[in-house]
């Protein structure tokens, strides 16, 4: 099974109870074996398998209020 690292930056990340919410939506996703959010940084690093892919995972965030601005790495 292929594991892939996202990290994307989101202008709407503000503070703590924002990352809790980007860290408890996107880790209930099947697929997704880590959420960590930098909050001054404005940065979330996923780590993922399948069956979650970057599209996934890019319109779970824009659901919950944290649109991507840009993928700054995706491996």
């Amino acid at each position: 099974m292929d594991t892939y690292q996202a990290e994307f930056r989101s202008p709407e990340i503000e503070c703590d109870g924002c990352a809790r919410s980007i860290k408890m939506a996107i880790g209930r996703m099947t697929g997704v074996a880590t959420v960590t959010v930098n909050v001054p940084a404005k940065t979330i690093a996923i780590g993922y398998s399948d069956p979650a892919t970057e599209e996934q995972l890019v319109a779970t965030l824009d659901n919950i209020g944290f649109p991507i601005e840009e993928a700054v790495a995706v491996k």
